[in-house]
């Protein structure tokens, strides 16, 4: 995967966690009484952080001063 390919998945990723925050707190706004279906996303929301924090370090590494 090259670097651009990479920036662009990040952006995807990026998204795809604002848009599952968006129905976290849409489901809790009309009553979340789902609580498996909320446990699920906050699940695949932490998978996509994961994988957000994996793109960037490797496109930014760590500088030790």
């Amino acid at each position: 995967m090259t670097e651009e390919e990479m920036r662009k998945r990040l952006e995807i990723l990026r998204i795809e966690h604002r848009d599952l925050d968006a129905a976290i707190d849409a489901l809790r706004a009309a009553g979340g009484t789902d609580q498996m279906q909320i446990a699920r996303l906050k699940k695949r929301k932490l998978g996509l952080k994961d994988q957000i924090t994996h793109i960037e370090d490797y496109l930014i590494p760590d500088i030790i001063a």
